[in-house]
């Protein structure tokens, strides 16, 4: 199974080790899927991990370690096509991420966004909810 995770789920499990997010990325780790990311993806995770309120509730080298693991173990796709779909367009690399990578998920905490698609090209847009009753 090929999944994106989009940024908020990442950083929700940062910030509630106990909740579904982390329970996605417990999974990841344990093979039940393969994450899909791009250097747009790592690069909107290591900003929000930055910023203020969000480095306020992870520790650097928690943060440091995510952003690693994904570099050395997530799959990455190097060419995105072009997707202007996302009610909001800086959410477009995630579904041109999930189109190039052919992954039957994304994972979204955004409701009025991405999850109000369903669907793109073939991929699920589901919540942390409904992909974690999946895979846990």
């Amino acid at each position: 199974m090929r999944v994106v995770l989009d940024t908020n789920i990442l950083v929700s499990a940062m910030i509630a080790p106990g909740g579904r997010p982390a329970a996605i990325i417990d999974a990841w780790l344990e093979g039940k899927f393969t994450l899909l990311t791009c250097a747009e993806s790592v690069d909107e995770l290591r900003s929000t991990l930055q910023k203020p309120r969000i480095a306020a509730l992870v520790k650097p080298h928690q943060a440091g370690r995510l952003v690693n693991l994904i570099k050395r173990l997530a799959e990455d796709v190097s060419t995105l096509p072009s997707v202007e779909r996302s009610p909001d367009p800086e959410d477009d690399y995630l579904l041109a991420l999930a189109e190039a990578g052919k992954a039957d998920y994304l994972v979204t905490g955004d409701k009025s966004g991405l999850l109000a698609l369903a669907s793109h090209q073939g991929t699920r847009i589901i919540s942390a909810r409904d992909f974690a009753a999946l895979i846990v």
